[in-house]
């Protein structure tokens, strides 16, 4: 029999719906009897690591429910990776507060670190039900229709393209934006979205799932613009030569790295200057400018998909029903049934942890540098409601008198 004290954590990247889930968690935790506390581990397994825990049974239900509505991790966040020794630590720690039930909400490390602690309790004999909650703006966690986070993500680059290809469409010239995703291009993918006319950008998409080759993109852009007289390019931070190489780190004299040795994508920049200045140089276009959204399109307050903060929610709370009336540990996930609803399983943590999902070929265009009907249809309608929507002036010439055709 497991105790009646639940620990909950979250881990990597922030989204704009996380604390959906976390209260999930809290709230649900609290209809089922035999549940004395509802614990929170400050800056995920850092914190747990560090005994630095918070009483959410101590908090109002009316604020846990304004937090649930506010984007990032309420507990903070960590980009920690534990390896087995570290999870070792975890699982004393979580023993000696006699904790029953370890939610840990997260991608794909975090999904890992929740296998292994799993691993470490059933080696022990300690009652400890483990289940992994799904969030990731990358969409790349494996048996999962989708993931927390994604939508809201997707809806704020959908509609910073929409906004990009206005200002584009005004004063032409070659525009590049970089979005997140070292691994998987669903969030540059979904760039598309904030289309309505023909000719509307993105006009071009590069992602991760494609070799990357700096003559043809070169070469796109050159027949984009002589064509349309303008062009405004969608990029994945993970493009890649043949060799895996990435192009930021090919382009760049210097890069820098992360806490894991990745090369630094996120926020840097580097890669939308670098491909400027590829166009400037070898094709001669002056007006060439470029973006990384970056961080903005984690956790930005004004743009969070309602669909998103209910699956979020209900992810947590599932998490929790799975673990008070399962008898196995595992990762929540979604599953979409019909146009458009979604169900709930608890798939082995082996199934999940350390994997990494990246968009199916069928979402992908035979050109490589654009995203195919079927992507559009999966991805509307978890975008949600109220898309902002943009219109043209119609074409009315007036005849010239001083310059007669």
């Amino acid at each position: 029999m497991t105790s009646g004290k639940i620990l909950v954590a979250q881990g990597g990247g922030p989204t704009a719906v996380i604390n959906q889930s976390l209260v999930g968690v809290a709230l649900e935790a609290r209809r089922f009897r035999g549940i004395e506390h509802v614990y929170g581990a400050r800056h995920g397994v850092r914190g747990i690591i560090n005994e630095d825990f918070v009483h959410l049974t101590q908090e109002t239900s009316h604020n846990l429910e304004m937090v649930a509505n506010t984007p990032s991790s309420a507990l903070g966040s960590t980009r920690d990776k534990p390896d087995v020794k570290y999870c070792q630590e975890i699982f004393k720690v979580l023993q000696a507060h006699e904790i029953g039930h370890f939610f840990y909400i997260g991608g794909n490390d975090s999904s890992d670190t929740v296998r292994i602690v799993s691993a470490e309790a059933k080696r022990a004999g300690y009652p400890l039900r483990c289940v992994h909650i799904p969030k990731t703006i990358d969409n790349d966690l494996v048996g999962n229709d989708h993931t927390p986070g994604f939508p809201s993500a997707a809806r704020f680059v959908a509609q910073a393209f929409a906004g990009a290809n206005l200002d584009n469409a005004a004063l032409p010239g070659v525009y590049v934006a970089v979005v997140m995703g070292r691994h998987a291009g669903f969030l540059t993918a979904a760039s598309t979205l904030g289309k309505k006319f023909p000719d509307d950008g993105p006009h071009l998409i590069y992602l991760p799932e494609r070799n990357f080759v700096l003559a043809n993109f070169l070469a796109d852009v050159k027949a984009t613009y002589e064509r349309l007289g303008r062009c405004v390019i969608a990029v994945s931070e993970g493009i890649h030569d043949s060799s895996g190489a990435l192009i930021a780190s090919k382009l760049a004299t210097h890069t820098e790295h992360d806490a894991h040795g990745n090369v630094q994508l996120s926020g840097s920049g580097a890669l939308a200057d670098l491909l400027c200045e590829e166009i400037r140089s070898k094709l001669g276009i002056k007006r060439v400018r470029g973006d990384t959204l970056g961080y903005l399109q984690r956790s930005f307050i004004g743009c969070v998909s309602d669909v998103d903060q209910r699956e979020a929610r209900e992810v947590g709370e599932k998490a929790v029903q799975f673990a008070m009336w399962g008898k196995c540990d595992g990762s929540v996930a979604i599953k979409r049934t019909g146009f458009y609803s979604v169900d709930y399983e608890l798939l082995p943590l082996d199934a999940v942890a350390g994997q990494s999902r990246a968009m199916e070929d069928e979402f992908i265009t035979a050109s490589g540098t654009d995203v195919t009907d079927a992507f559009r249809l999966y991805l509307r309608p978890l975008l949600g409601s109220g898309m902002p929507d943009a219109f043209r002036l119609r074409t009315n010439p007036v005849a010239k008198v001083l310059r007669p055709t």
